[in-house]
């Protein structure tokens, strides 16, 4: 498919009192697109997810990415040292599944007012910690497909809410779901997504289980240590079929 000219901006949600700065991006020739939702990793939104945003709006969609780090550290956004895993994780681990939900669905609602979405349903794509959110967002009604990359926690933790875990939602997913693994993610042991796949199996939720051989936690960030370019391309093409057949 030829890329098409985009436009890009920040913007701010509106979830009751708070305003979520997010980034928009869409093609700049008039018509009405389908939405998809970026979900950042633990570094925020940055410089990777908003080149991934641009990338949906080059394929014909209205892409945004809003910062789920907003209650804890408006504008955060980091690269890929020690320090910022290290912060990361500690902004992740205060995240709670109900504010990440309420945040997502005011998203889903902000794309709604635009004149230039199609009001069919959204897209979400999310890696690292945003794997994990989207997939415990696929159980929002609007939300048609999934794309989950490297979510880690699945299996085991759910955003706030000890003993419980983000796979037990799993019976309430709403549309197909795509989940991507890199079979060295030391992030993510192979029993956990076997886990994931069985409940999706159970469940009958529509769904596919990719596991890459030789990929790390990470595989489809260009901008990491552990990017994995086969991996990357053959994801990003199996994204790109799933929210062509559903959205």
């Amino acid at each position: 498919m030829t890329q098409l000219d985009i436009k890009t901006e920040a913007v701010a949600i509106k979830n009751g009192d708070l305003n979520i700065d997010s980034y928009l991006a869409m093609p700049t020739e008039e018509g009405v697109f389908p939405a998809v939702i970026v979900i950042q990793e633990i570094f925020g939104v940055n410089d990777h997810i908003r080149d991934v945003t641009r990338r949906f709006a080059q394929q014909g969609y209205v892409a945004i990415a809003p910062a789920i780090y907003q209650r804890l550290d408006p504008g955060f956004e980091t690269g890929y040292t020690a320090e910022a895993i290290e912060i990361g994780r500690q902004y992740k681990n205060q995240t709670k599944a109900d504010e990440l939900l309420s945040d997502i669905q005011a998203t889903i609602n902000y794309l709604y007012t635009l004149s230039q979405v199609k009001k069919i349903g959204v897209g979400t794509i999310g890696f690292c910690f945003g794997g994990h959110v989207v997939y415990l967002v696929s159980t929002l009604p609007e939300i048609k497909a999934t794309a989950s990359f490297y979510g880690a926690g699945i299996a085991n933790w759910k955003p706030g809410e000890e003993g419980k875990a983000t796979v037990n939602c799993t019976p309430e997913i709403k549309g197909t779901l795509y989940a991507f693994f890199g079979k060295e993610d030391a992030s993510i042991p192979q029993e956990q997504v076997n886990m994931i796949e069985q409940a999706l199996n159970n469940n009958n939720i529509p769904h596919k289980v990719f596991r890459y051989e030789g990929a790390e936690h990470g595989f489809f960030c260009d901008q990491r240590g552990s990017y994995n370019a086969e991996a990357a391309q053959d994801a990003w093409q199996k994204v790109l079929a799933l929210f062509k057949s559903e959205l």
